[in-house]
């Protein structure tokens, strides 16, 4: 297992392989259509997208955490 203290790099890691993945499919589906060999399409075009989608989140990542702390409103305090 991995220790704790890369959380976010393995959400990061996991996020972008499942995301390039869909993405990549819907993509790859719209541009070409179900032609015979667009899994071989598909495949070389998640590649592509995981390459650049896993060092893109962790970069974006820290700034998206804080636009989503400046829009969020703070919950009241419990007694």
């Amino acid at each position: 297992m991995i220790d704790r203290k890369h959380e976010k790099t393995a959400f990061s890691f996991f996020m972008s392989l499942l995301m390039s993945c869909i993405m990549s499919l819907v993509i790859s589906i719209y541009n070409v259509g179900l032609v015979s060999n667009i899994i071989s399409i598909w495949l070389s075009a998640w590649a592509f997208a995981f390459a650049v989608a896993f060092p893109t989140i962790l970069v974006v990542a820290p700034v998206v955490r804080k636009l989503v702390t400046l829009v969020l409103k703070d919950e009241p305090e419990r007694p």
